[in-house]
């Protein structure tokens, strides 16, 4: 496993372009269609209740295997449970790991990136020899002696996803600090007698992060579908909880007599990745003028 790492073009000043680039975003059709369907999955996670009445654990033997009808959009499973309901509760515990392993993946990648970019030569040598062995360190093994010591739940899929997203982000962390602290106006501002906590807090901090922060929405997404797919792998949630990679581990192999088991939770993880993706890449673009449209 490893962390997107789109491009982080430097800051270009001028709030014209700024401006255009943000009127640009606001304009695309596609960026308003990315936010509704996130901020759908956010009620859902939040307020399942908002956009079903069904019980996602209900078992009903009689409605086996129903196709997709006004009583059930999504259909049913081989128990008779509600396929729409157990999606829409599913969005909590998925939505709950997302953010949970990136916020875990970025508080580590912050300690390291910062010991390595504002640490001295044998504290950088450290770190990045403990980023290179995370990196060479298989995710899915990563993910298997978790599960081995804390067993099968939420908690082992968010820290798995979590530690196996700390070495991409570091390095970028630690490639901002570099840039930032050797940059001209950092210069001038030691020239000038400003006291190095001023110099960090309010210079290297603001001005290394703020590319960074387009990566949390970026992050979620990415740690989403590892989420999953641990799941699908019968390594995370076990059923019947409702989480989206185990209904799509439960429903494969009922494909050919009931293909909406696994075709609607499967449309909504890409829909909503894509969405987060879209959203990041809006935001980027916003906060970084200079970078890519």
């Amino acid at each position: 496993m490893s962390v997107l790492e789109p491009e982080l073009a430097a800051p270009v000043p001028g709030p014209v372009r700024t401006v255009r680039r943000e009127r640009g975003v606001l304009q695309r059709p596609g960026f308003w269609l990315a936010l509704a369907f996130t901020a759908l999955v956010v009620v859902a996670a939040v307020a399942p209740g908002l956009l079903t009445g069904q019980d996602p654990l209900e078992i009903h033997l009689a409605q086996s295997f129903a196709a997709p009808s006004a009583a059930h959009p999504f259909g049913t499973d081989q128990s008779g449970r509600d396929v729409l309901s157990r999606v829409v509760h599913g969005a909590g515990q998925s939505l709950l790991i997302g953010i949970g392993a990136t916020a875990l993946g970025l508080g580590g990648a912050l300690v390291l990136g910062l010991l390595g970019g504002l640490g001295g030569r044998a504290v950088d040598a450290v770190t990045t020899r403990i980023v290179e062995v995370l990196y060479a360190f298989p995710g899915l093994l990563l993910a298997l002696i978790l599960i081995a010591v804390f067993g099968n739940s939420a908690g082992t899929q968010l820290l798995a996803v979590g530690v196996a997203s700390v070495p991409g982000y570091a390095r970028m962390v630690r490639g901002q600090v570099l840039s930032v602290r050797g940059s001209l106006y950092v210069q001038a501002e030691r020239v000038l007698g400003h006291s190095p906590a001023r110099i960090l807090f309010r210079t290297v901090l603001p001005n290394a992060f703020r590319p960074l922060a387009v990566l949390v929405t970026l992050g979620i997404g990415q740690a989403i579908v590892w989420a999953t797919a641990l799941g699908f792998l019968g390594l995370g949630v076990q059923p019947p909880a409702p989480e989206w990679g185990a209904m799509l581990n439960a429903g494969r192999n009922y494909l050919q007599q009931a293909w909406w088991l696994d075709f609607f939770p499967g449309a909504v993880i890409v829909l909503f990745t894509l969405s987060l993706t879209a959203l990041g890449r809006a935001i980027r673009t916003a906060v970084q003028p200079g970078g890519h449209r």
